[in-house]
């Protein structure tokens, strides 16, 4: 990883004043409508209360949002020469992949920082010190299998658009994820091999273990396969876009 082209990276990203406060402010605003105002909130829900809950929901959907926002970016950049650029670089693709991924983590941790902030002064809380830094930790490391897929739509779908499509995308993928909503049922069945399954079902696992809403439990290796699932995929597919991008000039 070339620490230099990461720096360049960041404030390039930083400069898109009305992208980064979108991608920062969302996923807080959501959860003051979505678990800070709601009735109940107070209300347990395995080791946390309920508004705990929709705030780590809220976080994990803020910090893909984020990477994926950020390095889907990579379509614009193939079309403003910064790609061209990079290209004649002695950077390899995995470097060029890696360093994408290190600075979306890098605005997804100040998404997250964000969501946690506002929780504790709206009366979230879990039953221990050590469930707050969990969820956030799984939350950060899991969102990096989106920094792929953003990469991957930006440069195998080459044109300004990709990044609002993927960004649309990961939306769908919250909701058909067991993200926003409790599943159950067919539809919850589906939610199992999509891409954001695993990754919520990691994050709420120290405060349910597991439990549904319906009352089922969701076994752990299964969260963890699909995790890796999609990474594999979405890795094979964001150096298969860096190659073939390279392979036209």
């Amino acid at each position: 990883m070339n620490p230099t082209y990461m720096v360049i990276e960041f404030k390039r990203q930083a400069r898109d004043v009305s992208n980064v406060m979108f991608v920062l402010l969302l996923p807080a605003a959501m959860y003051l409508l979505f678990g800070a105002s709601t009735a109940g909130g107070e209300q347990m829900a395995g080791h946390a209360n309920l508004k705990y809950y929709v705030m780590a929901s809220m976080a994990a959907y803020g910090a893909v949002s984020a990477v994926t926002a950020i390095s889907a970016t990579a379509a614009t950049e193939q079309t403003q020469g910064w790609g061209r650029q990079i290209g004649l670089t002695p950077m390899r693709p995995w470097q060029f992949v890696l360093t994408k991924t290190v600075v979306a983590l890098a605005f997804a941790a100040v998404a997250m920082v964000i969501v946690y902030a506002v929780g504790i002064f709206t009366g979230a809380k879990a039953d221990a010190t050590w469930i707050w830094w969990a969820t956030a930790a799984i939350s950060l490391g899991c969102s990096a299998v989106f920094a792929l897929y953003g990469l991957a739509a930006g440069l195998l779908f080459k044109s300004d658009s990709a990044a609002g499509v993927a960004s649309g995308a990961v939306t769908f993928f919250a909701f058909f994820g067991n993200v926003f909503i409790p599943l159950s049922g067919t539809m919850l069945d589906i939610a199992r091999f999509t891409p954001m399954y695993g990754m919520i079902g990691l994050v709420r696992w120290p405060v349910l273990e597991g439990f549904m809403a319906d009352g089922k439990r969701e076994e752990l290796w299964w969260y963890i396969a699909n995790v890796v699932a999609w990474t594999v995929i979405f890795l094979a597919l964001a150096l298969w876009g860096v190659r073939r991008s390279r392979a036209r000039r």
